[in-house]
């Protein structure tokens, strides 16, 4: 299997570094035969092509790679599109319509938290909604019509709609069972209401899924009051965003949350850290890769789900496990979880502790 690896900027090198030796390690502990091919994209890019993604990256990922783990981008940095500052993360996104962007927030008795009991999955559409570089054919959803105003286009479509909320109850079946729609209808009657719409189409397919539809903002004062009760949450490209962010910071850290970018329906998956890229400790060696790292565990996991491969499901899972043994002992923790840890001595970390299982078993 062919991996595409793009560290990208600010600490996207380092993390990146760390999260390559623990997949290696789960390649040889399984026999996946992983092999890593590195494009360079986001600053480095402009430097060197002129652009922060070249289209070429893209149509290469899509017909000659098994799967993508890209680094963090410090796109708000970047120049505007016409000079060629495109955004890295949204170009995959919609790129490779890598529609299903799956964001996880679990609570861990050994780390401090304030959401005890937390075990959820945030399915957010990640390819229409209120972001203006990817919801136009041609040209960006914002416009001002003169100095003093500024107006923002949002899309939902049936076709993105349908297929978010199917990947959501599909993920349901193997969980607890439980979807949650998170909308704001009474107020966007058309957008949110043809969200809804398509939610209750699809949930008459999945009959033992119980099923709950929550106003964004009741939804984010419960998740604080009542985090456990809740198991898959779907959402609009927009409410996942920010409500991802809120769960995994209330889940630990945001530090500790993995994310893929996934299509079912091609096959593609695209591993991304949900945080940013932290430029202010970039080259330091101080910061925490386990968001990276989760993320390919995801992506090997989903891959060997979608085509059968057991071997990388049991990669993924074992990458997952290793992360949980190396942080629940506190002089193996990485700063921002109140240890000393460096990123690249972590990785190994987790690398050896991935090792390890293969001698214990």
């Amino acid at each position: 299997m062919k991996l595409m690896v793009l560290p990208c900027d600010g600490i996207g090198p380092e993390i990146m570094s760390a999260t390559l030796d623990v997949v290696a390690a789960a390649s040889a502990r399984f026999d996946l035969g992983l092999t890593f091919h590195e494009e360079v994209s986001g600053f480095d890019s402009l430097k060197s092509h002129g652009i922060t993604l070249r289209e070429e990256v893209l149509d290469r990922a899509r017909t000659e790679f098994d799967g993508v783990i890209l680094g963090t981008q410090s796109h708000m940095d970047y120049p505007p599109v016409a000079e060629g500052g495109r955004n890295v993360s949204a170009g995959f996104r919609i790129g490779l319509d890598l529609y299903a962007n799956v964001r996880p927030a679990r609570s861990r008795d050994f780390l401090i938290n304030k959401a005890p009991g937390m075990d959820l999955v945030i399915m957010r559409e990640a390819t229409e909604g209120f972001y203006p570089d990817r919801n136009m054919f041609k040209g960006v959803g914002e416009m001002m019509p003169d100095p003093d105003m500024a107006l923002s286009v949002r899309k939902i479509t049936r076709h993105g709609s349908m297929r978010i909320c199917r990947e959501a109850f599909k993920l349901a079946m193997q969980r607890d069972k439980k979807v949650a729609a998170i909308h704001k209808a009474n107020s966007f009657l058309m957008t949110d209401g043809l969200f809804l719409e398509c939610f209750r189409t699809v949930a008459k397919d999945f009959p033992e899924v119980e099923t709950e539809e929550l106003i964004v903002d009741a939804f984010a004062a419960l998740l604080v009051r009542q985090p456990e009760k809740y198991d898959v949450v779907v959402a609009t490209n927009f409410y996942g965003d920010i409500l991802s962010d809120l769960a995994s910071e209330l889940s630990g850290s945001l530090g500790l949350a993995g994310s893929i970018n996934a299509n079912a329906e091609t096959g593609l998956c695209c591993a991304q850290a949900q945080h940013g890229s932290a430029p202010d400790i970039a080259g330091q060696n101080v910061a925490n890769p386990t968001s990276l790292i989760l993320s390919a565990a995801m992506m090997l996991t989903w891959l060997g789900e979608q085509r059968g491969v057991a071997p990388l499901m049991d990669a993924g899972a074992a990458i997952t496990d290793a992360v949980d043994a190396v942080i629940d002992d506190p002089a193996k923790r990485t700063r921002d979880l109140g240890g000393s840890v460096n990123t690249d001595t972590f990785g190994r970390f987790v690398a050896d502790a991935v090792a390890a299982q293969a001698v214990a078993a």
